[in-house]
């Protein structure tokens, strides 16, 4: 539900003028006001000039008068998207331009809008005072700033107040609002009002107005409590590159409604705030709407001196030049300080002053020699894919070496292993079998002549595994050694002939690989008579 900003309190104790200033009044703060009439405003005549001297506190504490020395806000238009404005007051007179009214419809047909809450706004903006030389009524922070006038909600005593929050034909209301001031050459754009939902349409729009340059400034919200309690964030407030305003007293203290959260970027005056109202009457009355719009006549004074700079680097200048900052150097409650507006046009033009140029200039380029259109190069596909299968197969190919490798490391350790395992094999070879898989006479262990054989093998009488070599009957691997008969591969040992693999084991004569094992003797799958040492 989009609603005026609520908690504008008054601060005399007369009847409230309308809700759509929640408990606005007519201005009572200034002695001999007179009789309240029936509408609750009390007429200009005989305050004009008491309001100028009461809004003074609201002005000094944001340092406006040296501020005016920099910039009025000449050349700057705001857009104020509010309950529309009262453009004949005598404040605003010649400075408002009226655009559409979005909340059409929702009113009964004939029924005369009052415009109290966008008029008092308007006037805390770009109000330029009147009477003689214009020394009476409200001053704004920006007088010689224009507004643009687009009314996109209602007052909440108007009759369509209900309707327009329950029709859907009014939930893109503020977003084409902002569309429209966008288009039509703000710079600036206040919105004094919120709601605890998001609008996908409000988001989008204001980030259409921050990639045109616009300075956005929004009103905090008034649903806040005293104490350091968070409080829901408030919508447009809450969105990304808004800048959100909270409320502080006259002692530069959170008003105890304002809203305390992370959204908040800055504070400004929001408690017993002077302004204009509709038909020459004058309000008093608190909340962050007056807040968020002294903050919006900032941000036109520093558009109308630096017009060039950016919106981010408009809100850096206001929050790198607060007053009252707060001792961890922000806090929810207000976020980075009280606006200073002397201040804050100092720190816009040290920037505008220092801003580096955006990107390269148009005469400049990278590379040497003379430069041209763009060369356009064409993709070979077919060379593409064929590359690609290249790429593929060489490394499949790869893969494949890499397993290849695996298996003959793999089968030299099974060699070196197997080149041994004769000779700790019992008289009946390594299988223990007369006829085993390797006893073939002519096999590369098994023959007179082979590798293992007998005479003249490496393993032969007279070789290293022979009788008088390493391996033999003397040796270490000899029939008194380790390997022997009587060692642990001898005869009786575990490999010997009644062992494991002896000629009855396993590997024997009798066993699986033995003379009539699956591998043995004449019938065997491998056999010939066998391979013994």
């Amino acid at each position: 539900m989009l609603t005026t900003i609520r908690g504008m309190r008054a601060t005399a104790a007369v009847a409230a003028a309308s809700a759509g200033i929640a408990g606005s009044a007519a201005f009572g703060a200034v002695p001999a006001l007179g009789a309240v009439p029936a509408q609750g405003a009390v007429p200009a005549q005989g305050i004009a000039s008491q309001v100028r001297t009461a809004e003074q506190a609201q002005l000094k504490a944001m340092d406006i008068t040296a501020a005016w020395k920099m910039s009025k806000g000449h050349g700057v238009t705001v857009g104020v998207l509010d309950t529309g404005i009262d453009a004949g007051v005598p404040d605003l007179a010649g400075s408002v331009t009226t655009g559409p009214d979005f909340a059409k419809g929702a009113d009964p047909a004939g029924y005369r809008p009052p415009h109290l809450h966008g008029t008092f706004i308007a006037s805390l903006i770009a109000g330029h005072g009147s009477g003689p030389g214009r020394a009476e009524g409200v001053i704004g922070v920006a007088p010689a700033a224009k507004v643009l006038s687009v009314r996109v909600l209602l007052d909440d005593q108007e009759p369509g107040f209900a309707v327009y929050n329950q029709n859907s034909a009014f939930d893109d209301a503020i977003g084409r609002g902002i569309r429209y001031a966008v288009s039509h050459g703000v710079t600036v754009i206040n919105m004094s009002l919120g709601s605890p939902s998001e609008s996908r349409s409000t988001r989008a729009a204001i980030g259409y107005a921050i990639s045109h340059g616009v300075v956005v400034v929004a009103a905090a919200g008034n649903d806040g409590s005293a104490g350091s309690r968070f409080a829901p964030y408030s919508y447009p407030a809450a969105y990304t590159g808004v800048i959100s305003v909270a409320a502080l007293t006259s002692h530069a203290t959170r008003a105890s409604f304002s809203q305390r959260n992370s959204s908040v970027v800055i504070a400004a005056p929001g408690v017993g705030i002077v302004g204009a109202g509709p038909g020459g009457s004058y309000l008093q009355a608190d909340g962050t709407s007056p807040a968020s719009a002294f903050v919006a006549g900032v941000a036109a004074l520093i558009r109308s001196r630096y017009p060039a700079l950016p919106p981010a680097l408009v809100e850096e200048a206001l929050i790198t030049s607060t007053r009252h900052r707060p001792q961890a150097g922000y806090d929810p409650g207000i976020g980075f300080g009280e606006v200073d507006a002397a201040a804050a046009l100092r720190a816009a033009g040290a920037l505008a002053a220092t801003r580096p140029a955006a990107g390269m200039a148009a005469a400049r380029f990278f590379g040497k020699g003379a430069h041209g259109p763009i060369q356009v190069v064409h993709r070979d596909e077919t060379r593409i894919a064929a590359e690609s299968g290249l790429a593929v197969a060489a490394g499949l190919g790869f893969l494949i070496a890499l397993v290849w490798l695996g298996v003959l490391a793999r089968r030299s350790v099974r060699d070196r292993r197997g080149g041994s395992s004769p000779v700790l094999a019992s008289p009946a070879g390594q299988c223990g079998s007369v006829a085993g898989q390797y006893g073939s006479v002519a096999g590369q262990y098994g023959s007179v002549a082979g590798q293992h054989g007998s005479a003249g093998g490496q393993y032969g009488s007279g070789g290293q595994y022979g009788s008088g070599g390493q391996y033999g009957s003397g040796g270490q691997y000899g029939s008194g050694g380790q390997y022997g008969s009587g060692g642990q591969y001898g005869s009786g040992g575990q490999y010997g002939s009644g062992g494991q693999y002896g000629a009855g084991g396993q590997y024997g004569a009798g066993g699986q690989y033995g003379a009539g094992g699956q591998y043995g003797g004449d019938d065997g799958q491998s056999g010939q008579p066998g391979m013994g040492l």
